[in-house]
């Protein structure tokens, strides 16, 4: 296990080593943020509702925003992925469900 967060709902939320195997080859600009991808789970700026009930925690970091997809099943969870990008307005659309 890379290491774990506690979500806004106090899901304990997992990083496994696959599923940061998975990040880092699916999206090369993650490399060396595991660190940044549960804080995003543990102090996100916001929480957007996903499309298949997984949620998105968003950090701003520098000129861009880390998003971390995760699941949680009652107060247990694991990390789906995690990506940066540029523009949120597009994800915001989903429903923001909770805002800092």
């Amino acid at each position: 296990m890379i290491g774990e967060a506690v979500s806004i709902n106090g899901a304990k939320i997992r990083l496994t080593e696959e599923r940061w195997v998975h990040i880092v080859e699916s999206h090369d600009d993650m490399t060396g943020l595991s660190f940044e991808i549960l804080d995003a789970i543990q102090s996100p700026e916001m929480i957007i509702k996903g499309l298949s009930g997984e949620l998105l925690a968003v950090k701003r970091k520098n000129y861009k925003y880390i998003v971390s997809v995760y699941k949680e099943v009652g107060k247990d969870g694991f990390v789906i992925t995690a990506f940066l990008i540029k523009n949120i307005e597009r994800l915001k659309k989903r429903g923001v469900i909770w805002k800092k």
